[in-house]
């Protein structure tokens, strides 16, 4: 995955373009770009590219924006804590899938009522992924879904204010107008 920064030239709308420019600047290389998402710090392309190749992918992206990160994505192992901590980081840094990915680290060794939780945190981080897709109407489904899970989960996770997070979700669905926030 890449991270380019975002001079705040790109917003979500231009998802779709910057995908599509990233693919033409990247024409004929081994690789493949299967996603962009657009926030206000980064560009994050889902890409699969030999390492050797990295830099040149880089060089050529380089009119879009500088690279701020490249990761090398792999399920990992975190302790539950940890995990947590890191999937409100990336939240609040708005690096929605990733935090998705970390707390599915967390949902896989969990169950019960806090499984339903953590599955509603994981489903409003990957609303907001689409959202950075500019795909408000898969947004707003995943979102009721996520309450679906949050339902009957009430005060703090960690530092996380289920409450407030149920409230700013229900306000997005209504509204039909979606926002990132902090957790």
């Amino acid at each position: 995955m890449l991270h380019l920064t975002n001079d705040s030239k790109f917003s979500r709308k231009n998802a779709k373009t910057i995908l599509r420019d990233s693919r033409d600047l990247s024409y004929g290389m081994n690789l493949i770009l299967r996603d962009c998402r657009v926030s206000k710090r980064y560009i994050e392309l889902d890409t699969s590219i030999p390492e050797n190749h990295l830099d040149d992918l880089i060089q050529k992206l380089s009119s879009i924006g500088k690279l701020d990160h490249a990761k090398h994505v792999i399920e990992e192992t975190f302790e539950k804590d940890d995990a947590v901590s890191q999937g409100i980081s990336y939240f609040n840094d708005e690096r929605f899938w990733e935090c998705h990915e970390v707390l599915e680290g967390v949902w896989k060794t969990i169950d019960g009522d806090e499984k339903k939780l953590v599955n509603g945190l994981i489903l409003v981080a990957a609303g907001l992924v689409h959202y950075q897709k500019d795909e408000d109407d898969v947004c707003i489904s995943i979102f009721k879904r996520a309450l679906e899970k949050l339902e009957n989960a009430k005060g703090k996770y960690y530092n996380i204010d289920i409450d407030r997070v149920k409230k700013l979700v229900i306000e997005m669905i209504n509204s039909k107008e979606i926002f990132s926030f902090l957790i």
